[in-house]
């Protein structure tokens, strides 16, 4: 009879004639991991390629702007701008840019206003000057928002220019060839978008068109599209006309801060539904904890008062696995009446945020590596020192940090941060996800309501309970693009 080999090979199953198959657990082992590993390496080299392609779309752009003010030199020689005119643009599209406009999945910045109005009025080459210095406003956002932002504005505003220059005739554009000039602005910017989040994702354009291109969106470009129009009419060179100029501007500020204060306003009447929604569930939680542990502990009262050495074996083993059960249910019980009303114990010494999310992301780097998730910590050089129970803060961390990989796509990225905002200290956990639909978003502090397969749905309502006993606020922040939980806490005081 044939003799198992471990090699992988047939070999004889007794008289059956049968064969079964023995593998080398090694060999599986070497397979999966090499298979893994050549995944790995898949990812990244995706990754690389959309990365470069990510920079040489933008090389493309600047080429594409400097081609077209070669061609347009003459043009640019028989229409010379007013440097006055020129530079008060520059300086409104940057000042500008800073303000943004929040949407559902994004942002968009007032430069817009000052692009159009550049378009409509300055030639091609002031035009893509004013666009490209929109750029360094996003120099700390790092190289990729600032050569975009920059590039793209450039090219956008230039080929609008270029068609202003057919209209213009030596004379001021009329009503209806400036409305064109801002429509023309506004779909090459959106082509533009388009292209650059399609390398840069590989996302389907219409995916990006449909998920991105909200009515929000379409309505703040018809917001600055009008700013724009308005803007070109009143900047006519004179101090009267700068003076105009300057109060649009202001009122466009002041619109935009009215709308985002609305949207605060929103945010903090959701946050208040969430702390009032956990409350309710938190008493309707302690209420059932409490008349069950009533009960179970009567029922382990009379089972401690049976004697075992009066029974014969079997029922002594159902009466000790009775009582194990019944002990292990007090303890569950117990567990999740803490998690409803979590028991603070404060530290006598500052607890540092920047130690606790980074030590929180050491502990996740092997859940991470599964996925080949990129973990990012940006710690703080403020003071983030708290008043905090270690223990259960680090807690609240883990279980956003594993909420944050779960949610990630396989080679996505978390970044976990640290800071303070108003003058107190906060930590942040970001991933790059689905993000959470609205109809979900009103019921993620509630227990036992999760969207992930096999999960259990306390984790996001244990750790609002122990951010809340800690006079804390745990916060959503994310979008469809991604989620951002947020937890403030009060400084540490001497």
């Amino acid at each position: 009879m044939p003799q198992a080999s471990g090699t992988g090979k047939h070999r004889s199953c007794g008289n059956t004639g049968q064969h079964a198959v023995v593998y080398d657990e090694n060999a599986i082992y070497l397979a999966v991991r090499r298979s893994l590993w050549n995944a790995a390496q898949l990812i990244k080299k995706e990754m690389r390629r959309r990365t470069l392609g990510s920079y040489a779309y933008l090389a493309a752009l600047g080429l594409l702007a400097l081609g077209a003010n070669v061609g347009a030199r003459p043009y640019d020689e028989m229409h010379p701008d007013s440097v006055v005119t020129v530079a008060y643009l520059a300086v409104c599209a940057v000042a500008m840019n800073l303000a943004n406009v929040r949407i559902e999945r994004g942002r968009l910045s007032l430069g817009a206003i000052a692009i159009g109005t550049a378009a409509i009025l300055t030639n091609p080459l002031d035009a893509t000057v004013i666009g490209l210095i929109t750029g360094v406003t996003q120099v700390r956002r790092g190289p990729w928002p600032t050569l975009g932002n920059g590039l793209m504005n450039a090219c956008t505003t230039c080929v609008g220019s270029l068609i202003a220059g057919q209209f213009r005739y030596d004379a001021p554009l009329s009503f209806g060839s400036r409305v064109v000039v801002v429509v023309v602005l506004c779909v090459t910017n959106l082509a533009l978008v388009v292209a650059a989040l399609r390398i840069r994702t590989g996302e389907r354009a219409d995916s990006i068109v449909r998920h991105n291109f909200t009515p929000s969106f379409y309505a703040a470009f018809a917001y600055f599209g009008f700013a724009a129009l308005l803007l070109s009419y009143v900047l006519d060179g004179s101090p009267t006309g700068y003076l105009l100029a300057t109060i649009v501007c202001v009122l466009a500020l002041a619109l935009t801060d009215t709308i985002a204060g609305r949207r605060v306003r929103r945010v903090l009447e959701s946050e208040l539904s969430d702390a009032d929604r956990h409350l309710f569930h938190s008493r309707a939680v302690e209420g059932v904890v409490h008349n069950l542990r009533n009960h179970v502990a009567t029922a382990i009262g009379y089972l401690k008062e049976i004697e075992p050495h009066r029974l014969d074996p079997v029922d002594r083993e159902s009466l000790e696995t009775a009582t194990a059960a019944a002990t292990d249910a007090v303890t569950v019980l117990r567990s999740l009446s803490q998690g409803a009303t979590p028991r603070v114990s404060y530290a006598s010494e500052p607890v540092d945020l920047n130690e606790l999310v980074t030590r929180a992301l050491g502990m996740a780097r092997p859940r991470a590596r599964g996925k080949e998730i990129q973990l990012a910590v940006r710690e703080s050089a403020d003071d983030v020192n708290v008043r905090a129970d270690p223990l259960l803060m680090r807690e609240v961390i883990t279980n956003l940090m594993n909420n944050a990989i779960d949610a990630a796509p396989s080679g996505g990225r978390v970044t976990a941060s640290a800071g303070r905002r108003n003058g107190r200290p906060y930590f942040s956990i970001a991933d790059d996800g689905p993000g959470i639909s609205d109809e979900h978003r009103h019921h993620l502090f509630e227990p036992h309501f999760t969207t992930k397969e096999g999960g259990t749905g306390l984790g996001l309502f244990m750790s609002y309970g122990i951010v809340r006993e800690h006079q804390g606020e745990l916060l959503f922040e994310g979008n469809r693009r991604g989620a951002v939980f947020t937890v403030v806490l009060p400084p540490f005081a001497d």
